[in-house]
C-alpha cells in the first residue's frame, strides 16, 4: 500500500469507540447525521476519494473494511490522506458493528462541510448550464437514480426543494453510484422560491408532466435550462404547472405517467443533445 494510506488498524471489540460513528447505520440514517454520511462499496469509495482531493466540502473521517476486501481497495486507499484511519474487521465483528450483514464489506465515514448554499452555487454556475430541480422527492432510490441521470447527461447542479428527502442518504448515494458526491447539489427553501431564483438567474424552466403542452423533443436549445421534476405520484403541484412551460413524454395509452427517476432521464436526454452536452 502506497506511504500516503493510514495503516490498517484491526478492530475486535464493535463497542470500541474509534468506529463509534459506524454503528447500527440504518437506525442512524433514519435519524440524520448533522452532516455526516456513510459511503457504501467500492466505486462509491473511489468517488469519496476524488471528492477529498478536489476541496469540494465533502471528506472523508474514516474507513471501515471487511478484512477480506482489503487487498482490492488498496489503490483507492492509497488517494486518502494518512490522517484518514482505515479500521478492518473479521465478518461478525463488521455485521455487528454495522447492524446488518453488508456483503460489500467497505464503508466510509464522510462529512460534508462548507459547501455552497442554493443561491451561491446558482451564482457559481456557468453561462451555459443545465440544471435538474426536484420538488418533494420521497424516496431514496428516485434521488439516488436521479443523481445518476444528472451525471450522465451533464447536468451543472441539481436543485431541491425543503420537503425532498436527503441526497446524503445512505442508500441515495448507493443508488446514484457515488453521483451525489460529485454533482454539486442544494436543498432548501420552498418550490415557488426555487423557481423564482432560477427565473432570476435567467434559466428556461420546463416542467415534466404528462399532460405537457409542448412534446419533449420540443424543447428549443437554450444558454440556461432548468427541468423541474415534482413528487412520485401527483406530480409537480397545479399552481407550479401554470407559473412554467411544461413538457410531456409521449407514451402509449393506459400508464398514468412514468416513473420520476426514468421522466426525468428521458429529459435530461433530449436537453443534453438538442444542447451539445453529450
Amino acid at each position: 500500500m502506497s506511504s500516503s494510506a493510514s495503516p490498517p488498524i484491526r478492530i475486535d471489540d464493535p463497542a470500541d469507540p474509534r468506529i463509534a460513528g459506524f454503528v447500527s447505520i440504518k437506525e442512524r440514517d433514519l435519524t440524520g447525521r448533522q452532516g455526516r454520511f456513510i459511503a457504501e462499496g467500492t466505486v462509491v469509495l473511489r468517488m469519496l476519494a476524488a471528492a477529498h482531493r478536489s476541496n469540494s466540502g465533502l471528506g472523508a473521517e474514516a474507513i471501515l473494511l471487511l478484512e477480506s476486501r482489503v487487498p482490492g481497495v488498496e489503490a483507492i486507499l492509497a488517494e486518502f490522506p494518512a490522517d484518514v484511519p482505515v479500521y478492518v474487521a473479521a465478518a461478525p465483528v463488521f455485521d455487528a458493528i454495522a447492524g446488518f450483514n453488508i456483503h460489500r464489506g467497505v464503508l466510509a465515514l464522510g462529512r460534508r462541510d462548507g459547501v455552497a448554499g442554493r443561491d451561491a452555487l446558482l451564482a457559481s454556475l456557468p453561462a451555459t448550464s443545465l440544471v435538474l430541480a426536484a420538488c418533494g422527492i420521497s424516496n431514496h432510490d428516485n434521488m439516488g437514480s436521479l443523481f445518476r441521470n444528472a451525471a450522465a447527461f451533464g447536468v451543472d447542479a441539481v436543485l431541491m426543494d425543503e420537503t425532498s428527502c436527503d441526497p446524503m442518504y445512505r442508500k441515495a448515494i448507493r443508488v446514484s453510484v457515488g453521483s451525489v458526491l460529485t454533482v454539486p447539489f442544494a436543498r432548501e427553501g420552498s418550490a415557488a422560491s426555487l423557481i423564482e431564483r432560477l427565473q432570476d438567474e435567467g434559466f428556461a424552466i420546463w416542467g415534466l408532466s404528462p399532460a405537457g403542452e409542448t412534446d419533449i423533443g420540443g424543447i428549443p436549445p437554450a444558454r440556461r435550462t432548468a427541468l423541474l421534476v415534482g413528487t412520485e405520484g401527483e406530480g409537480l403541484p397545479p399552481a407550479i404547472l401554470k407559473s412554467i412551460r411544461t413538457a410531456r413524454i409521449r407514451q402509449r395509452p393506459g400508464l398514468d405517467s412514468l416513473n420520476v427517476s426514468m421522466a426525468a432521464g428521458i429529459a435530461l436526454h433530449q436537453v443534453a443533445l438538442i444542447n451539445d452536452r453529450i
